[in-house]
């Protein structure tokens, strides 16, 4: 599933692309997707212009003329590009004819992603619903020690609820997790004020590294110019289940709680 930076990776490349270009018509192909009436869907959108784009935890934020706002959650599968020759876009479920000869296109192959158009104060209503960014500069390491300290979830399932941290996956906390030396099933008030300190750097130097890389495919994910992501070989113990850890050899071990796996080194995390 595109967590934080690859949403981030998939914004960045559509701010170049469709940024003041204007939709002319919009073809609903996989009806599913669209959350909410699917002619208002339509009708709304054509002549509307984007005006900027930006991310907000996993979500493609796309901000309109006329005050509204196409917020794209990709769901498992989903990509969001132009339709060019050289796109790979198998399982077309929306496609948005811009002016300017260009076509951008929702593609999700398993269609657990969802598009949902807002008025601009509905977003901001349902954006302050979501957790801090982790990356926002506002947030500090104190505020993560403050909110771990009235949890006694397991860590990596507090990192995951989007509505403790806006952005942070699977992936992306596990990595943290383990640089930051932090069993993934040790109960978030467990953790000592240096222990928060180090994982909220953690969370940072491993988010922007991903950025850095244009995200981490590991089967589907492609970036708005239909690329893979660079980050899989900079991943320490994610996926890595017996396999000796980099930092002491011991094997990696996976466990499955909340439905998810977790990757952990028993000897560098506790």
């Amino acid at each position: 599933m595109p967590e934080l930076p690859e949403v981030e990776t998939i914004v960045r490349d559509l701010r170049l692309m469709v940024t003041q270009t204007t939709i002319e018509s919009v073809r609903v192909l996989r009806p599913n997707v669209v959350k909410g009436a699917e002619d208002i869907f339509k009708s709304t959108l054509i002549g509307k212009s984007f005006n900027s784009i930006s991310r907000r935890g996993k979500n493609i934020v796309l901000h309109m003329s006329h005050e509204y706002v196409l917020v794209i959650n990709l769901g498992m599968t989903g990509r969001l590009a132009l339709d060019t020759d050289d796109s790979v876009l198998t399982h077309p479920a929306v496609k948005f004819q811009l002016d300017r000869g260009k076509s951008l296109v929702y593609d999700d192959i398993r269609r657990f992603g969802t598009l949902r158009l807002f008025k601009k104060i509905d977003w901001t209503n349902q954006s302050n619903r979501l957790g801090p960014e982790p990356l926002s500069p506002n947030y500090k390491w104190t505020d993560l020690h403050e909110n771990l300290s009235s949890s006694r979830s397991p860590i990596r399932s507090w990192l995951l609820n989007q509505k403790n941290l806006a952005g942070v996956g699977n992936i992306y906390a596990n990595e943290a997790l383990h640089l930051a030396g932090v069993h993934p099933q040790r109960p978030s008030n467990r953790l000592a004020k240096p222990e928060s300190k180090l994982l909220h750097q953690s969370l940072i130097a491993i988010l922007n590294n991903a950025i850095e890389n244009r995200g981490t495919t590991l089967r589907n994910y492609r970036d708005a110019t239909g690329l893979q992501g660079n980050n899989k070989p900079n991943l320490k113990i994610y996926g890595r289940h017996e396999q000796a850890c980099f930092g002491c050899k011991s094997l990696v071990e996976r466990i499955v709680f909340s439905n998810r796996s977790a990757f952990f080194c028993p000897s560098c995390q506790s």
